[in-house]
C-alpha cells in the first residue's frame, strides 16, 4: 500500500498554536485518513504563528522541501487582515502561494486544498474591537481565497461559517481565548479528510 505525503502551509492555525501538535488539523486529518485504512506519513508543516502571505512565501523558499507531495493544504491571510493590509495586495501574494502549492502537488490542482480564514472577531480576544468590521474584512479576504482557488481548480473548504458558531465557546478555544482548540480543529480535519479521500488513487 502506498504511503501518502501531505504538506500543510500556513500560519498559527496550521501549527495549532496553544494546542498539542497531534490536536492540530493537519495531524488530526492524517489520523482520520489512517483510521479509514489509508497509509500516510506524518504531515509536514511549513508555518509560523503571525505570518502573512509574503512571510510564508519567504519561509517556503528557505525550507528544503520534497520535490512533490501527494496533497497540499493552504490556510493563510488572517495576519494580512489583522495588520490592515490591502485585499488587492493579498490577492496577488495569495495567488503566488497557490501556484507554489500546485507545483508542490506535482501540478495536480485537485490535490490542493485551500481552507478559509477563521474569524477571530468572534473570540473573547476581540472584546472591545469592531467585530462587524473584522467580519466584513475576513469575508473580503475569503472571497479572494475562494475566487483564486476556483481560478486554479483547487478545492476550497469553508470552515469559517461553523467556526463563527463555536468560536466564542470555551470548549472550542485554546487557552489564549483566540486560537481554536483541538475540538474546533477536529471539524476542519473531518472536512479536509472527506475531500482528500476521493483523490486517493
Amino acid at each position: 500500500m502506498k504511503l501518502h505525503s501531505y504538506l500543510a502551509l500556513g500560519d498559527s492555525y496550521t501549527i495549532g498554536e496553544q494546542v498539542r501538535i497531534y490536536e492540530s488539523f493537519p495531524y488530526q486529518t492524517v489520523q482520520l485518513l489512517r483510521k479509514k485504512g489509508f497509509s500516510f506519513y506524518a504531515p509536514e508543516i511549513v508555518a509560523v504563528t503571525g505570518f502573512t502571505t509574503d512571510e510564508l512565501n519567504n519561509l517556503i523558499n528557505e525550507t528544503k522541501l520534497q520535490a512533490q507531495y501527494d496533497f497540499v493544504s493552504l490556510l493563510i491571510g488572517v495576519n494580512n487582515q489583522y495588520r490592515g493590509r490591502a485585499v488587492n495586495n493579498f490577492k496577488e501574494e495569495f495567488e503566488g502561494l497557490l501556484q507554489i502549492a500546485i507545483k508542490l502537488s506535482g501540478i495536480k490542482p485537485q490535490h490542493v486544498f485551500v481552507l478559509s480564514i477563521p474569524d477571530w472577531g468572534v473570540t473573547p480576544f476581540a472584546a472591545g474591537r469592531d467585530k462587524e468590521k473584522i467580519a466584513k474584512e475576513i469575508d473580503a479576504f475569503n472571497k479572494v481565497c475562494k475566487s483564486v482557488s476556483k481560478k486554479y481548480k483547487t478545492h476550497f473548504i469553508d470552515i469559517t461559517a461553523s467556526q463563527r458558531k463555536d468560536g466564542s465557546k470555551e470548549d472550542f478555544l485554546a487557552g489564549d481565548k483566540l486560537h481554536p482548540s483541538g475540538r474546533e480543529y477536529s471539524k476542519w480535519a473531518v472536512h479536509l479528510s472527506e475531500n482528500i479521500i476521493p483523490m486517493i488513487q
